[in-house]
């Protein structure tokens, strides 16, 4: 853990073996129990070498042969017998011994059964077919292809030994995926960018578990194989299953985001990029387990969201102690979240819809906090070398790309109540505070919801949201025979709209509505609260989690939109409609 993790993380460079275990455990680098045992056999061993030197006063670390020597050293151990001691010994060794094959898999032998395939001989398209691969003679061109290049003509000799060595392990992990080609194709790919850091063709040659774990993940999905070629530091998180699978702790994660900076106060350029090489460390965890089945697609949602808040909250205390003027030791600002992250609904890819307000009667505070905002998007949307945190938009904020950075909690007021058309209050159904000054952010949440709550004329509102509707449907034509996920009628945005009308109609007799609580959870309360029928409701909000789950597969292999045959979704597609005649009574 020390070398692999240590160059970017200081704290791991200490040297007491028992400090260095329990900083892995406080990090969930370990689990617990493998601390424990760890420390415990540490200790052990420890104390059992310093008692075989003072038998003999010599530096040893064999076990005694004579019987009088083993019985002292049984008994200075603690045990009554030496068979007694050689039992705990040996327990000790097979618990480290367990917890090592965890971590570090046994070498291969030199020499691959499918190193000939390497080579190009005239029999490696036959073979290649045996194996599976759909595209043989394809396959065996890509392979001849990558041999002959300038990049691997031009590697050193010991990164092209392992190179070589490399090739026949991919292909037997390509083949054992359930798209062999794809996968070798991504992971002939992934080689080429890494192949001129030998670091990372020893990793991968030394850890074979690394390797597999590695195919797996380019074979399940082609945005995986883009995010690794465009991250390949993150590769390191494939040597412990443990870590890479473990569920995300987010007060520890904060706590470490905030300890590393610190440690690299004054070079904004290494607390940049080590502050995006966590995020997307974290990310390409949440990838692995998303692609093993571990994550739900809303659980992986909040996970998402969760963890751009938490860069959020770390990015903004770091930009507000950098400010030369401050006039307050906390900033009393807030960020806001519209949108995908509003709604816990973030995706991998999706870009942050963002506001910023603030509560301070200071005369220098519009002027400081425009400042913090301009330092706090420059710092999420810079690209370094370990590139970019987020994607972000602030047109949401109020008179939109024309307005202020950022707003005065009463001047959001104001302009929510005064000047905002329908369709900025249907997004603050879906809006919440990320970060900030929690005082601020509970104003904004009681000011959200009072909007809310306002009583609306109801043929107005059902005009505005439908004329809204109409221009989204206007702004992405399907003119192709497949059913668009998210745009075309019947799709999410139907739902979405169907729940921000009874929302804006009925919140003023039903406050429950304002709830930032999803909008699966919202149709229920909708029935619940006798507005729609519970069928109906359910019926919908089933459409919603397919649609959901299609699209998150289709965005994962690399298709440009989320369209699917209407065929295959037909029934939802009908649920949604009928809901949406019998809440806009309208087609």
């Amino acid at each position: 853990f020390q070398l692999i993790r240590g160059g970017r993380d200081p704290a791991l460079q200490i040297r007491p073996t028992l400090k260095v275990l329990a900083l892995l455990a406080q990090r969930k680098l370990l689990p617990a129990a493998a601390f424990e045992e760890l420390s415990g056999a540490y200790v052990f061993l420890r104390r059992l070498e310093h008692r075989l030197q003072y038998l003999d006063d010599a530096q040893t670390h064999e076990l005694p042969e004579g019987t009088g020597d083993r019985s002292l050293v049984a008994r200075a151990m603690g045990f009554h017998s030496w068979d007694a001691f050689r039992a705990a010994l040996e327990a000790h060794r097979a618990r480290v011994s367990s917890h090592f094959e965890q971590v570090f898999s046994a070498e291969e032998v030199s020499k691959h059964a499918l190193a000939p395939l390497w080579t190009g001989p005239e029999q490696a398209e036959t073979r290649l077919g045996q194996l599976g691969f759909r595209d043989p003679a394809g396959t065996a061109a890509r392979l001849a292809a990558v041999r002959s290049s300038p990049r691997y003509d031009g590697l050193p000799q010991a990164s092209r030994a392992r190179f070589d060595a490399l090739i026949p392990r991919i292909i037997e992990e390509s083949a054992a995926q359930e798209d062999p080609d794809a996968a070798l194709v991504r992971s002939l790919e992934f080689i080429e960018t890494v192949s001129r850091r030998a670091a990372y063709l020893a990793l991968l040659e030394e850890h074979p578990a690394a390797l597999a774990r590695l195919a797996q993940l380019l074979g399940a999905s082609s945005w995986a194989a883009e995010y690794l070629n465009r991250h390949p530091v993150v590769l390191d998180e494939l040597l412990d299953a443990r870590a890479l699978f473990a569920r995300p702790d987010w007060s520890a994660f904060v706590q470490e985001l905030r300890g590393q900076l610190a440690s690299r106060q004054g070079d904004e350029e290494r607390q940049m990029d080590w502050l995006r090489e966590a995020h997307h460390a974290l990310v390409f965890r949440l990838l692995a387990q998303d692609l093993s089945g571990a994550l739900s697609v809303e659980r992986l949602a909040d996970d998402l969201s969760d963890l751009a808040d938490a860069v959020l909250q770390v990015t903004l205390e770091l930009c507000w102690t950098q400010l030369r003027v401050r006039h307050r030791e906390e900033p009393r600002f807030a960020i806001v979240g519209y949108g995908k992250l509003g709604g816990k609904e973030l995706g991998y890819a999706s870009d942050l819809d963002l506001i910023f307000l603030y509560e301070d009667p200071d005369d220098r505070a519009p002027e400081i906090y425009a400042r913090l905002a301009q330092r706090l998007s420059r710092w999420l949307t810079s690209r370094t070398a370990a590139g970019v945190l987020f994607d972000i938009d602030l047109r949401l904020r109020p008179e939109g790309g024309s307005g202020l950075l950022v707003s005065s909690i009463d001047a959001f007021r104001r302009y929510q109540r005064e000047s905002a058309w329908t369709w900025e209050h249907q997004a603050l159904t879906r809006a919440r505070v990320c970060a900030g000054e929690p005082a601020v952010g509970a104003e904004f949440e009681e000011e959200r919801r009072a909007i809310l709550r306002i009583a609306r004329d109801e043929a107005k509102l059902r005009r505005d949201v439908l004329s809204m509707r109409e221009q989204l449907l206007q702004g992405h034509p399907n003119e192709g025979g497949l059913f668009d996920l998210k745009h075309d009628r019947g799709g999410m945005i139907d739902i979405e709209f169907i729940v921000q009308m009874l929302v804006l109609a009925h919140a003023h007799r039903r406050p429950q509505l304002t709830a930032n609580s999803g909008n699966i959870a919202l149709l229920k309360l909708a029935a619940k609260l006798e507005l729609i029928p519970g069928d109906s409701a359910d019926a919908v909000a089933d459409a919603y989690r397919e649609y959901r789950r299609r699209q998150h597969r289709l965005r994962l292999n690399g298709a440009r939109y989320a369209r699917v045959p209407a065929g295959e979704v037909r029934n939802h597609i009908a649920a949604t409609r009928a809901l949406w005649r019998r809440v806009f009574a309208s087609e």
